[in-house]
């Protein structure tokens, strides 16, 4: 293996043999590396990262959404994954834009996600398809809107 290969995390070069097209982007940045994922290949590669025996990404430790507004693609939801066997971290992120903003579920492959999917989606309006309860988890079941968007009005709708 190359000195360059050997500079490539093997979380990224194990999703790049999976799934070519598979891996949008890698940012590194201060010692950790974000994995930038289209939304249709989130499933896939989580469920690898996850059962590899060489990767033990067995634990999702958070989940967070961005809203880059006024930018397109406005949302970033962003996997925190851990490997305690080997002590390793790693994030993925899926980027979607406001007239799509939905995401596959990944409580399937990590269960802990259930309550951080539905906090994003109470909070971002960031939709989890498939998701078992999707339902508002911190706000009043009869709210309007999602606070935390950046063209949320500060005093409320009206």
């Amino acid at each position: 293996m190359g000195a360059e290969q050997q500079d490539i995390p093997l979380a990224v070069r194990k999703l790049k043999e999976r799934d070519p097209n598979g891996v949008a982007e890698v940012i590194s940045f201060r010692g950790e590396t974000t994995v930038v994922l289209p939304r249709n290949r989130l499933l896939n590669l989580a469920e690898l990262l996850k059962s590899d025996p060489e990767l033990d990404f067995a634990f999702l430790s958070d989940m967070t959404a961005v809203d880059r507004f006024p930018i397109e693609p406005r949302f970033e939801v962003n996997y925190h994954l851990t490997s305690l066997t080997y002590r390793q971290r790693l994030r993925l992120q899926v980027r979607v834009t406001t007239k799509d903003a939905s995401v596959p579920s990944v409580t399937g492959i990590w269960p802990t996600a259930n309550w951080h999917e539905r906090e994003i989606w109470d909070l971002m309006g960031v939709r989890f398809e498939g998701h078992p309860n999707l339902t508002r988890i911190l706000m009043p079941d009869d709210w309007e809107g999602h606070p935390h968007r950046k063209d949320y009005p500060v005093e409320g709708y009206r």
